[in-house]
């Protein structure tokens, strides 16, 4: 389960349509995979509105803030223009961090959004519930 803020959830889907009708794109790094903290809007190096690519020097300079940073990419995030917010082949072939929470927003209807997640292992693509949140709970010792 994708458990998110929905200050989160707010940016991505701006995102995504401040960029349509291209694809957007980015990450959202957290202390764990359960954990999205930092949004991290890319480009999308492939400008187009049925593919996106992270442009690679953007992509090394994120992992290496990450591992400064001690984080890791909790949510991998891009948006569908024109199709349901369900993972392509190619996003699938793509997928290479089976910890990431993989969240696809479609912008096709221009009054509403649809926001989905998947965990997305070995090839095998599973739809994960998404609870959106104020905010997060502190543990204890926090």
């Amino acid at each position: 389960m994708l458990v998110i803020r929905r200050d989160l959830v707010e940016a991505i889907v701006e995102h995504a349509r401040r960029d349509h009708p291209d694809e957007a794109c980015g990450v959202i790094a957290g202390p764990a995979a359960d954990r999205p903290e930092r949004f991290v809007p890319m480009l999308n190096a492939a400008r187009s509105p049925t593919f996106y690519e992270f442009e690679s020097g953007d992509l090394l300079r994120l992992y290496r803030e990450m591992d400064a940073n001690d984080e890791v990419p909790a949510v991998i995030y891009h948006s569908h223009t024109a199709t349901e917010a369900y993972p392509s082949r190619t996003d699938v072939s793509y997928a290479g961090e089976p910890e990431s929470h993989y969240v696809l927003v479609s912008t096709r209807e221009p009054d509403t959004h649809e926001f989905r997640s998947y965990r997305i292992v070995d090839g095998e693509v599973t739809e994960e519930p998404v609870t959106i949140v104020e905010s997060y709970e502190s543990s204890p010792g926090e």
